[in-house]
């Protein structure tokens, strides 16, 4: 078990003083046997009232409605909480890998809905056959499956660092063999479906302790990955950006269908259209314990893995 501190800054800045429509927050994790939240805050430069809500994936939504004008407002939340370790899920009572391809019971068919969405439609030609090789190489399981797509994606794509829009479609990232981890998480999301398996996307955090010798992409900023429904196990996260499967680095923060659902902060501002200056982030995560000796450095970087780009201009 890892006791971790969150630290994630977001200042937007303008050319003149404007007032602010709602922002929707997606920044506060839920409790699960792997999560423990201790202790939450979350301060802003401008007076607001916020009011905490679910959505309807059961994520924590928290919407600001703000008082006053400023030409820089800062969002800065700060969680502690207890992270403990993920094992790679089997089935308890066999140890064996479920079954490819996967079969759902009619419950677990309608409640996945979406997130089966594109099952068994072949993508055009090279991807297709991008997949099949996949499909070929990885044989065996649901897991051994997923794992191999996870490190395909890994090993044979470049990251980039790209600080506006949401995940490219598929197809795009796959063409470009490049892309950001809500790129990636995106593309793996789409080829799981089409293997017939339920998958959805995941926004959250990044754990990089610099002991460990592992250098991580992510880190700095939000961070992306995917789950995938087994039946019989659950939900499990891959994370093809950093070739992780079920790991203790990653912090879960909401869940979504897709990617566009998943934004950190969404908002909008009422003034000139060219009253943006620009938007700055930084997030850091540390283990507890190095917190208590010093401050967390932030890495003022633009926001990069969940399309967090500029507000909107509200009518």
């Amino acid at each position: 078990m890892r006791r971790l501190i969150v630290s994630h800054l977001t200042t937007y800045r303008y050319g003149e003083p404007v007032s602010f429509g709602p922002h929707r927050m997606l920044l506060r994790p839920r409790d699960s046997h792997e999560m423990r939240l201790i202790s939450a805050t979350l301060t802003t430069s401008l007076p607001a009232e916020l009011t905490w809500t679910y959505d309807i994936f059961g994520n924590v939504v928290c919407t600001a409605r703000f008082d006053g004008r400023t030409s820089e407002l800062s969002i800065e939340s700060r969680l502690e909480l207890e992270r403990f370790a993920s094992a790679v899920p089997t089935l308890f009572h066999t140890g064996q890998d479920v079954a490819w391809p996967v079969s759902y019971g009619p419950d677990e068919r309608l409640d996945l809905g979406a997130c089966l969405a594109g099952e068994g439609l072949a993508f055009e030609t090279a991807m297709e056959n991008w997949v099949q090789d996949i499909v070929r190489t990885h044989s065996g399981g649901a897991l051994q499956l997923l794992t191999g797509l996870c490190q395909e994606i890994h090993r044979g794509f470049v990251y980039e660092m790209r600080s506006e829009g949401t995940a490219r479609p598929a197809h795009e990232t796959f063409a470009m063999r490049s892309g950001a981890c809500r790129d990636f998480a995106a593309l793996f999301i789409a080829v799981a479906r089409r293997l017939g398996f339920g998958a959805r996307f995941v926004s959250g955090y990044l754990f990089d302790p610099p002991q460990d010798g592992m250098a991580l992409q992510g880190v700095g900023a939000t961070h992306a990955w995917a789950e995938v429904y087994l039946p019989g196990i659950g939900w499990v996260e891959p994370d093809p950006t950093n070739g992780l499967i079920a790991s203790e680095r990653l912090i879960r923060i909401a869940a979504t269908r897709e990617a566009y659902q998943a934004p950190p902060i969404e908002g909008s501002f009422i003034g000139p259209t060219n009253a943006f200056v620009g938007l700055w982030v930084g997030v850091s995560v540390q283990d507890a314990r190095q917190d208590a000796a010093q401050d967390p450095v932030r890495d003022v970087v633009p926001e990069m893995s969940t399309g967090h780009g500029a507000p909107r201009v509200a009518a």
